[in-house]
């Protein structure tokens, strides 16, 4: 596994090493040794499975408050997708700035708690496996607006699909206070 930094600290593209042979492929998906090594979260409490259908379609950008505020591992085990890290940590250097990685059953995305997380699908089916360093609150749910101009996100297709939710999420410029964490 190799850890390559984003433009966010604490954020992480992880690229697996697949083998193969004339079976199929292989690869670690986590170690615990190599997660440890690098400084990043070693408990998972959660894993989810989404399925995204539609090139194009965005889900997110979704965070928990704290104490509730979740590391997540994010991997693409079928498709390809455009991964967005969003910070929203009020004191870091990348306060509202954003990083993406293309992630797919080679590369996945690690990000440290007090980031929002959302992606575009850019295959016509993703499948994306979250693993989460804190259970799921509803209460401490929240949102930015895939679209808000204060953060700017440079989407690589044109948005197709966003739930209404997503959709509903209060621009920063409206709600800022809202939104650190």
């Amino acid at each position: 596994m190799e850890f390559a930094p984003t433009s966010i600290a604490g954020a992480f593209a992880v690229r697996h090493d697949i083998r193969a042979d004339a079976r199929g492929r292989f690869k670690r998906q986590y170690c615990e040794r190599e997660f440890a090594a690098a400084g990043l979260n070693t408990h998972w409490v959660q894993v989810n499975h989404s399925v995204t259908l539609g090139r194009g379609s965005i889900r997110g950008l979704h965070f928990q408050r704290p104490p509730h505020a979740e590391a997540k591992l994010v991997s693409c085990p079928v498709g390809r997708a455009f991964d967005v890290v969003v910070d929203l940590r009020s004191g870091s250097a990348t306060f509202l700035q954003w990083a993406a990685v293309e992630i797919d059953e080679t590369a996945s995305c690690y990000l440290p708690a007090g980031c929002a997380h959302g992606f575009q699908a850019l295959t016509d089916a993703v499948h994306l496996i979250y693993q989460h360093s804190a259970d799921y609150a509803p209460d401490a749910e929240g949102g930015v607006r895939f679209d808000d101009p204060a953060i700017g996100i440079a989407w690589p297709l044109p948005p197709a699909t966003v739930s209404d939710r997503d959709q509903s999420f209060a621009l920063i410029t409206r709600d800022f206070e809202g939104l650190a964490l």
